[in-house]
């Protein structure tokens, strides 16, 4: 089955950490893809902009470069990358991460032996080690559990995601929703009927560890929490009921001082 990788890079990512990601959806891949779809959003790096080079002189004309004149966040960036990208199934990558060496094949698999629309993961968390992974972000594997998971926190770990492009286009792909872009997505494919499927292990290592928890802190986060969760109940994703328990568990996390985030953190992962 040919498929398409989609990827956004922007000025601040790391050189060393985009080609790792590159080497593991390419060099260390045991199924790889027939199209990769880079969006550039914004001017770059000449660190970065060497990098790119170096891997479009050795994929040639499977990696697309698709650059934009200014930088315009993930969600547009993605709407961009999707509108080229050539395959009707398609997996996203995050820049800065490595996928396992069975990753796109064992998602292909399930693809081939499931009528579904979206296929993710397990991601394992890691610092600055790859092999020291400090927690696993488990997911429900099936569709019921999915959406009832979804209900009050992200069912898809989008780092991980493979899904169909009809489908994302059909719920009106990426939208503006600041941090929360991926999990507004998933829950319009929802609404419009999509069926989704979690592979039960790790397919992911992703950059993470406790410095995002705390960058997901704050006063700031916590409104544009309220704004998201607010939209979920304009469109009936969710009800009154929930959206008042989703906005008293998660924003009292928000505001909470960092010295509690370690602690947090802890609890709502599962090593």
């Amino acid at each position: 089955m040919n498929f398409s990788v989609l990827l956004s890079i922007y000025h601040k990512e790391k050189a060393d950490y985009f080609n790792r990601a590159m080497l593991s959806i390419w060099d260390e891949q045991v199924m790889k893809p027939n199209e990769i779809v880079l969006v550039q959003d914004g001017p770059l790096t000449t660190e970065l902009e060497a990098i790119i080079n170096s891997w479009k002189q050795k994929l040639k004309d499977v990696l697309i470069v698709v650059p934009l004149s200014k930088n315009v966040g993930l969600g547009d960036a993605l709407n961009a990358g999707l509108k080229v990208c050539s395959n009707e199934l398609i997996a996203r990558m995050d820049t800065d991460d490595i996928a396992a060496a069975d990753r796109f094949e064992k998602q292909l698999k399930i693809f081939e032996q499931n009528s579904i629309d979206i296929c993710s993961s397990w991601i394992s968390e890691f610092d600055k080690d790859e092999s020291e992974i400090l927690s696993v972000r488990k997911v429900p594997e099936h569709h019921t559990e999915i959406i009832k998971f979804a209900k009050t926190r992200n069912a898809i770990n989008h780092p991980a995601v493979m899904y169909k492009k009809s489908a994302v286009e059909k719920a009106g792909g990426y939208k503006k929703m600041m941090w929360f872009e991926d999990y507004y997505l998933w829950a319009r494919m929802i609404m419009n009927g999509a069926k989704f499927y979690n592979i039960q292990e790790s397919l992911v290592h992703m950059r993470a560890g406790y410095g995002q928890l705390e960058r997901r802190g704050g006063f700031k986060y916590a409104l544009e929490e309220v704004a998201f969760q607010k939209e979920l109940l304009s469109i009936g994703f969710i009800n009154k009921k929930q959206f008042i328990k989703n906005n008293a568990i998660r924003i009292t996390a928000r505001i909470l001082p960092k010295s509690f985030l370690k602690s947090i953190y802890k609890i709502i992962r599962t090593k």
